[in-house]
C-alpha cells in the first residue's frame, strides 16, 4: 500500500512538471490536494526505506521526556551561534531540552563521540546547503566536543566555508553554505539563479561524507528572494512555480552526484524538508504561532500532512543511481513547534524556522549516527 501511495505521488509530481505556466494555477489545486493526501497517508517512503534499520523504521515513533537529555551544555561549547543560543539569549522554560525521539519498534544508539571520531579518524564531513545546514553542523560539533573537552579543535569561519577540526583525531566537519545547491551568479542584468549548473560543486570532491540540504530558500519572495532571475539553458525567467524550480534545481544536484560520487569512498546523505512553525493552523491552533510553545505536539498525525517540498525530494531521490540516503525529519520534526528560538535569538526577531542549541538537530545527528554505527 506505501509502495503504490507513493508511486501516486510520482506520477502526479510527474504530470505536474508537465504542465504549462498557463494552466499552473488550475493543476496547482489538484496536484496540492491529490499529493497531500496521498502522502500523509504513506508510512515511510521509497528513499527512507534505506534507512530503515532490520525491521524498524527510526523516522516512526514519539517524543518522549527523557530527565537525563540535553546531550551537551550550550554553556560550554564554543562552537554555537548567539542565533541558536536559546538559554543565552533568555529563554525562560527548559522542557523543550528534555525531549528524546522513541522510535516505535526498537531503540537509537546511544550518541557515542569517541567512537565517532575514532571511526572517522582523518576523514572530512562536509554539510552542505543553508541555515538549517548550519544548525545540524554546530550540532554535531558540540556533541563531539562534549566527549572530549580537553582535544584541541582548530576553527576556520568563513561566509562560504567553515570547519572544526579535532587535531587529536584529524576529523574535520566542514560546512559548504550554498542554500539552493544549484549556482547564483551575478550577471550584468542582475543575480542569476542557474538551475541547471553546479559549478560550485567542485568544493565538494574529495569528502568521506556529504550531507546535503535545501529548500527554505527556494520560497522566499520580494527583498528576500536573493536573485533576479533563474535560467534553465539559455532562457531566463523572471519566477516560476517555486516546486517546479525546486525539482529542477534538485535534479541538476542528481545528476551532479550520479556523475561525481565514487559510493566506495564517499557516503551521501540528504537531510530531508525541516518544517517551519509560523502557522498554528499547522497544529489547529491557528491562533497561535512557534513563540510561546513549550510542548512539542502529542498526536498521532501532524494535522498539517506532508509538505510537497517533501514529495520534490523523494522524486529526485528514487531515480538517483548512486546510493544517497535520506534522513526523513520532516515528521518528527513537526512535532517540534516548541523547539524554535522564537524570539530567543540574537535579534529578538520571531524565528519559527531554525532550531535551538541543544536541540532538535541534535536527533538529526543520532540518525545520522544510528546509519553509520548500526
Amino acid at each position: 500500500m506505501c509502495c503504490f501511495l507513493f508511486k501516486s505521488c510520482s506520477i502526479f509530481l510527474s504530470l505536474f512538471l508537465l504542465i504549462t505556466s498557463c494552466q499552473a494555477v488550475s493543476f496547482n489545486t489538484i496536484f496540492f490536494n491529490s499529493t497531500a493526501a496521498a502522502a500523509a497517508d504513506s508510512d515511510t517512503s521509497f528513499s527512507s526505506r534505506k534507512l530503515v534499520a532490520s525491521k524498524c523504521n527510526w523516522f516512526q515513533g514519539k517524543w518522549v521526556y527523557d530527565s537525563s537529555y540535553p546531550l551537551y551544555d550550550s554553556s560550554t561549547c564554543p562552537f554555537i551561534d548567539s542565533e541558536f543560543n536559546c538559554q543565552r539569549n533568555g529563554r525562560p522554560d527548559s522542557s523543550y531540552l528534555k525531549y528524546r525521539w522513541q522510535p516505535f519498534s526498537c531503540n537509537l544508539p546511544r550518541f557515542n563521540g569517541l567512537n565517532f571520531l575514532e571511526k572517522w579518524r582523518a576523514k572530512k564531513i562536509m554539510f552542505v546547503g543553508d541555515s538549517l545546514s548550519l544548525n545540524q553542523w554546530q550540532s554535531l560539533t558540540c556533541m563531539l566536543h562534549v566527549w572530549v573537552p580537553n582535544s584541541k579543535t582548530t576553527v576556520i569561519r568563513r561566509d562560504g566555508l567553515s570547519s572544526v577540526t579535532f587535531e587529536e583525531y584529524g576529523v574535520t566537519i566542514l560546512l559548504y553554505r550554498t542554500p539552493f545547491l544549484v549556482d547564483l551568479v551575478n550577471e550584468k542584468d542582475g543575480v542569476v539563479l542557474k538551475l541547471d549548473s553546479i559549478n560550485g560543486g567542485r568544493a565538494w570532491e574529495g569528502m568521506d561524507m556529504l550531507i546535503f540540504n535545501s529548500w527554505h530558500w527556494w520560497t522566499h519572495t520580494g527583498r528576500s528572494q536573493p536573485w533576479k532571475y533563474m535560467q534553465e539553458g539559455n532562457k531566463k525567467y523572471t519566477d516560476m512555480n517555486r516546486l517546479i524550480a525546486f525539482y529542477k534545481g534538485l535534479a541538476t544536484w542528481a545528476r551532479w552526484v550520479n556523475r561525481n560520487v565514487d559510493p566506495s569512498k564517499t557516503k551521501v546523505f540528504f537531510q530531508g524538508i525541516s518544517p517551519t512553525h509560523y502557522e498554528g493552523r499547522d497544529w489547529n491552533q491557528p491562533a497561535k504561532s512557534c513563540p510561546g510553545e513549550t510542548q512539542p505536539f502529542f498526536g498521532q498525525r501532524y494535522p498539517a500532512g506532508t509538505p510537497m517540498a517533501w514529495v520534490v525530494v523523494n522524486k529526485v531521490l528514487s531515480r538517483i543511481k548512486k546510493p544517497v540516503y535520506l534522513l526523513d525529519v520532516t515528521a518528527l520534526s513537526q512535532y517540534r513547534k516548541d523547539a524554535h528560538p522564537s524570539a530567543y535569538n540574537d535579534d529578538h526577531s520571531t524565528d519559527c524556522s531554525h532550531w535551538c542549541l541543544p536541540g532538535l538537530p541534535d536527533t538529526w545527528n543520532q540518525l545520522l549516527y544510528a546509519f553509520l554505527f548500526s
